[in-house]
């Protein structure tokens, strides 16, 4: 027996609908990023409700509560340079931007949580000039005195543009790379990008798809950063509300399936592509205006809760060593709502050094350097940012020829060998 949807009287982030459905429940976790020190051990960990729900006007997959920004975002313990995907990402990004779109000394560059400069470098070395706009003061701190990008410590929005603007500065290209989706003021955050781009500007905006997260049973990629989870469908309808256009859309591997969007002022010439049409029309066949579409993914996710559990469970009674690689938020929202602690994992190991010595919060396992694999050779590890699975598996192969083996968790739990 199908059990009733439950409907939550929260307004929907884009089109304010006072109704949305509550299509899977993680109960309440702590802060995914709030990584705990030794002193932190021993004190209450606030938690939050985790409900992500369905919005029947305008399609938006949202989760329930907004946990206030500053309290997310002003320290942050997330690094984008750590990652030689993102950096490679960035270069072959900004490449084919400043090609296509014939940047030069005369043009600027804003991007929007621009983290330590891992994508603005680029355009910088290129002659471009930049700006970067990141609300968390020690990664902004990092990008100015490591890399010498002009960043502005706010939060984006509406008062930042109108202000830019009025200072002289509209930008030639505006990134926002996943931002979009942490942005309590979603509409003040839109209206901010046709504020702030030139006539003939274009802002690129990436965000992990929908109908990735639903078919991969990606739901650790919830946690209470990533506010909203969108299909083209969501962004178009929320661009017009702005007077922006999508005006093309690419599918991207990264992350576990995102689309980058293309947006332009309406009163841009170029219409929509191909594939903007094309997407548009799929979506609409596979159902993203229907809540049946969604129906389901809790099962699936229990389902995988119970593989997983018993996957490491039975490796545990064998005798086995089990770690696990990358303190990101995904692996906090796994670990907490799986259950999986100090009882199952001996640790965690993670390249940033902001986040090494630390704890994952929940459940308080050590956080410590990738070097701890083949200093202790536990016979498994748990790959906790499996969309970046490859990439680890090529820094660990001294690990993997001692006889390490790796376990991915995501659609479904996989052991491999590299």
């Amino acid at each position: 027996m199908t059990a009733a949807p439950v409907h939550t009287a929260v307004a929907c982030r884009s089109c304010g609908q006072s109704s949305l459905t509550v299509i899977l429940s993680l109960g309440r976790t702590p802060l995914a990023n709030s990584l705990l020190t030794t002193e932190q051990l021993n004190a209450p960990e606030p938690t939050y409700p985790l409900d992500l729900a369905f919005c029947s006007n305008c399609s938006l997959v949202q989760i329930t509560e907004t946990v206030p920004p500053e309290e997310l975002f002003r320290e942050y313990l997330y690094f984008s340079s750590f990652s030689d995907t993102m950096l490679r990402h960035a270069r072959e990004l900004t490449g084919e931007l400043t090609a296509s779109r014939k940047l030069g000394p005369d043009s600027l560059v804003i991007e929007v949580a621009s983290n330590d400069g891992y994508l603005l470098q680029y355009y910088k070395q290129a002659g471009i000039g930049v700006l970067g706009i990141e609300p968390a003061r020690n990664v902004a701190k990092v990008a100015r005195e490591q890399r010498g990008i002009p960043t502005l410590e706010e939060f984006f929005g509406m008062e930042l543009a109108e202000q830019l603007r009025a200072e002289g500065k509209r930008a030639d290209v505006i990134h926002g790379h996943n931002v979009m989706a942490h942005v309590a003021d979603l509409n003040g955050f839109v209206g901010g990008l046709a504020t702030l781009l030139k006539p003939d500007g274009v802002a690129v905006i990436e965000a992990p798809y929908v109908k990735d997260m639903i078919d991969g049973c990606e739901f650790d990629t919830i946690y209470h950063e990533h506010l909203c989870y969108f299909s083209l469908t969501a962004v178009e309808r929320l661009a017009r509300q702005h007077g922006l256009m999508v005006q093309d859309v690419t599918h991207v591997p990264i992350h576990g399936g995102t689309l980058r969007y293309q947006l332009a002022l309406v009163s841009n010439p170029t219409p929509p592509s191909e594939r903007v049409h094309d997407l548009l029309a799929e979506e609409a066949a596979w159902g993203v205006d229907d809540l049946a579409f969604y129906r389901g993914f809790a099962a699936r996710v229990e389902a995988l809760g119970e593989s997983l559990r018993d996957l490491l469970g039975g490796l545990k009674r064998e005798g086995k060593h089990l770690a696990a690689y990358g303190a990101a938020a995904k692996g906090s929202t796994l670990l907490n709502f799986f259950g999986l602690g100090t009882e199952t994992l001996d640790f965690v190991v993670d390249r940033s050094t902001y986040k090494q010595g630390r704890y994952m919060p929940g459940v308080h396992l050590p956080i410590y350097p990738p070097d701890r694999l083949v200093e202790t050779m536990p016979d498994y590890v748990l790959l906790l940012t499996w969309n970046f699975a490859e990439e680890i598996m090529q820094q660990q192969a001294e690990y993997a020829r001692r006889g390490g083996t790796f376990i991915v968790p995501v659609p479904e739990p996989k052991v491999v060998k590299a």
